[in-house]
């Protein structure tokens, strides 16, 4: 609707609160001028219907608030990648997941400093944090990762490129592998903090797991770094 129009600078309100599939896909793609989005009210969401909705609107610089709890497959697709100018993520309280509802929604913000307090979904489905916040390096601290059981490529990529983080607490105690966690922590900071839940068994180390140089601790406080001192010891 609204597809690179580069000198729209306000955004017309957008009241449904029921919507349908790929309602709003692209209809602000590559409005570079664009600085606030619009109230986004709908809790009933349907497939794609934010899906690159607002990408590559590089002047935006506050994410509306997404309320709905139910999400629907590939609702925010690419929903803001590459608003190089977006500071802080909106919380996102959806607690029942679909496919790809997540994937590459913030990828590319290099501004992005501040990521949601955590992503309280206990069930995850099939890609659903596929690529969700790669690139963004600007983001320290990862959002909470609550979930215990792992899904196809749900974390795959998740933050690939985020060479500034340097805090994950994610509490899967499925032992992660290659169709979970591809890549998810790839070229990361080189030294940094993963909490992981204390009835995890699992010790796997690298870009699809914890990254080398990285501290280890579980979500009890407790480290399990060999070479961290035990202060009972002390």
């Amino acid at each position: 609707m609204f597809y690179g129009c580069t000198k729209l600078t306000t955004a017309p309100a957008l009241p449904a609160t029921k919507l349908a599939e790929y309602c709003y896909w692209e209809i602000f793609e590559g409005c570079t001028s664009l600085t606030e989005a619009p109230v986004l009210p709908a809790t009933e969401l349907a497939e794609s219907c934010y899906a690159s909705m607002f990408k590559g609107c590089t002047s935006l610089t506050e994410a509306p608030v997404l309320p709905a709890t139910v999400l629907a497959r590939g609702c925010y697709f690419h929903m803001f990648m590459g608003c190089t100018s977006l500071t802080k993520a909106p919380e996102l309280p959806a607690t029942e997941l679909a496919s790809y509802c997540y994937c590459h929604m913030f990828d590319s913000c290099t501004s992005l400093t501040k990521a949601p307090e955590d992503l309280p979904a206990r069930k995850l489905a099939d890609f659903c944090y596929w690529y969700m916040f790669t690139g963004c390096t600007s983001l320290t601290k990862a959002p909470e990762l609550p979930a215990t059981n792992l899904a196809k490529k749900c974390y795959s990529s998740m933050f690939s490129g985020c060479t500034n983080l340097n805090y994950v607490k994610a509490l899967f105690t499925d032992e992660p592998y290659i169709e979970t966690t591809a890549d998810w922590l790839s070229n990361v900071a080189p030294t940094g903090t993963f909490v992981k839940s204390k009835d995890a068994k699992w010790d796997v180390r690298g870009s699809g797991g914890i990254p080398e140089g990285w501290t280890v601790e579980s979500d009890a406080g407790t480290s399990d770094d060999p070479q961290k001192p035990n202060p009972d010891e002390s």
